[in-house]
């Protein structure tokens, strides 16, 4: 087996991923552009595609283009020129302006990294000209009243959260769709009023459940179905359920039901696998999914391999990070809708195809190592050709990538536009600052004005908490960090009758993302029947694992 070429650990490339990437190389005319075997571990090759996506950290700093303050992802002092979104979409400039010729006598990373050095970029990547009052967010469109809510769509007056849709009135929540007045939920479709739920599905005015689907009126309950006023998986009547539920708006309490809560749900079986109407696939947390290998978080996948986050269907497709109709995309993050042949490229969107190393493209097609560019064809390096032009050169420069040993690998992440620190990368393979340095890795130090002390502590009980509250610099309990408390975030608290956090956006978001199991699959027996099963919980842990129709059979 080979050694990979970041880390040195062997790994193998199965049949079937070869033989994807044999299907789906790249053609510039009439010449295919065979894709290599990866060199690197899948580990390693996730790393360079997470390295490419800062979705959550926000700075304020000035337009490149027209001197504005504006918000954006890119701290001041990064060396590329950032437009505001309205500028970068406009036709005050010409992006092919920063091309140049190809130098065969140079590598194309460094060729590519000299024009991301002077090529524009948009500040945010969100689908602005459908937001009402949303400058802090990041990876999102069509959201109205919202507040840090990032990788999101279609909401509605929601707050700190990752990867919602379609939500109301709702805050600090993790991959959570069609609710309202939602908190602390993770992995939850169709909720009302519900907090710290998990895995669970059509369910109202419930706190602490798990696994439950059609479940009104619960607390502290796992596993259950089309039950009402129920406490520890046992009926109660409504007076008593009344009595529980009140003593949860003191912190203290709250805490002690959480590890109470945690420890209860263990004793309940888990699904080995997260999803339905899937065949043929391993993973996690996929959906309708056919002759889908080592996939999480995705719908509507076919014949793809290592896809993450798949915000819409996607066919012949692997090693991606959020993608979206697409179809033949290997290496992207952030690539769809309506996106095919796309290779080695991050943050593309619309009606894109044969693109290869590009970088906030919009609407282009037969593009090589572009950055900013929008409605072109036949561009490398920004510069434009004719189609002879292009299809004669874009082989040659394949050829003496092959030389160099570049061609079909994903940028390095000393390339990066960002700092490691500041993006996935850390979250799923963390590092400290002299790791990630020594590795040749960027690194921010955040601003020592973020770390103020707290003019006020958050009170333990939520009906002790004045207004002022929103006004005051808090700092997290666990990091230091300053956040703020938004009036309507104050009123859902208050609704909820709940007690404020006191941690920061990052510390509260990590907490739920420790709530999910790893990407991590690993082969164990169905603890019901002893069938083999693929899955994320790991051998050893203290859940039975169940598969499907052992799991369906237990649930109450």
């Amino acid at each position: 087996m080979p050694e990979c070429g970041q880390c040195g650990t062997t790994f193998q490339t199965s049949k079937e991923d070869l033989e994807l990437l044999a299907e789906i190389s790249p053609m510039v005319g009439e010449t295919k552009l065979d894709l290599p075997p990866p060199v690197d571990c899948f580990d390693c090759r996730q790393v360079k595609r997470l390295a490419q996506l800062n979705e959550m950290n926000l700075y304020k700093r000035t337009c490149s283009l027209t001197g504005k303050d504006i918000i954006s992802n890119y701290h001041q002092e990064c060396p590329y020129p950032v437009y505001e979104q309205e500028s970068f979409y406009s036709d005050n400039w010409e992006p092919t302006a920063t091309g140049r010729e190809y130098d065969f006598n140079s590598p194309f990373f460094e060729q590519y990294q000299k024009l991301c050095l002077v090529a524009p970029r948009p500040a945010l990547f969100t689908g602005y000209q459908y937001d009402e009052n949303c400058a802090y967010t990041n990876y999102a469109g069509k959201n109205k009243d919202c507040y840090m809510i990032f990788d999101s769509d279609e909401n509605w007056d929601c707050y700190y959260a990752f990867s919602i849709n379609s939500c109301k009135s709702s805050s600090d929540s993790y991959r959570t769709r069609k609710s309202e007045l939602v908190c602390e939920c993770v992995d939850c479709v169709q909720c009302y009023n519900c907090l710290f739920a998990q895995d669970c599905e059509n369910c109202s005015d419930s706190w602490f459940i798990k696994n439950c689907i059609g479940c009104r009126n619960c607390l502290m309950c796992s596993n259950l179905r089309n039950k009402e006023y129920y406490v520890e998986n046992k009926p109660v009547s409504k007076e008593e359920f009344e009595r529980f539920r009140a003593k949860l708006g003191n912190r203290v309490i709250l805490q002690q039901a959480g590890q109470r809560f945690k420890e209860l749900r263990v004793q309940f079986p888990q699904k080995a696998l997260h999803g339905t109407l899937n065949e043929q696939v391993t993973g996690d947390y996929l959906i309708q999914c056919k002759n889908a290998r080592h996939c999480f978080d995705s719908e509507q996948l076919w014949d793809c391999s290592n896809i993450i986050r798949a915000f819409l269907p996607a066919k012949n497709s692997m090693d991606c990070e959020e993608i979206g109709e697409a179809e033949r995309c290997y290496e992207c993050s952030c690539v769809g809708y309506n996106a095919f042949s796309v290779f080695f490229s991050s943050n593309c969107l619309d009606q894109i195809n044969d693109l290869l190393y590009c970088t906030y493209c919009f609407h282009c097609k037969n593009c090589f190592g572009c950055v900013g560019l929008r409605r072109k064809e036949y561009c490398i390096l920004n510069k434009q050709y004719t189609k002879e032009q292009y299809e004669e050169l874009v082989p040659k420069i394949v050829e003496h990538m092959r030389e160099n040993k570049e061609w079909g690998q994903n940028l390095p992440v000393q390339l990066a536009p960002f700092a490691y620190n500041e993006t996935f990368a850390q979250d799923e393979y963390p590092l400290a600052k002299v790791e990630a340095e020594h590795k040749g890795y960027l690194w921010h130090e955040p601003d020592e004005k973020e770390f103020l002390p707290a003019t006020m502590e958050v009170p333990e009980d939520i009906a002790d908490t004045a207004d002022s509250i929103c006004d005051a610099i808090l700092a997290c309990s666990k990091c230091s960090r300053n956040y703020k408390i938004t009036t309507q975030e104050l009123k859902l608290h208050r609704q909820w009758n709940m007690p404020l956090h006191t941690r920061c956006f990052h510390c509260q978001h990590a907490k739920r993302r420790k709530a999910r199991n790893p990407r991590t699959l690993y082969d164990r027996t169905c603890d019901k029947c002893t069938c083999p099963i693929v899955t994320t919980y790991a051998p050893g842990r203290p859940e039975l694992v169940y598969c499907e129709e052992c799991y369906v059979a237990s649930v109450d």
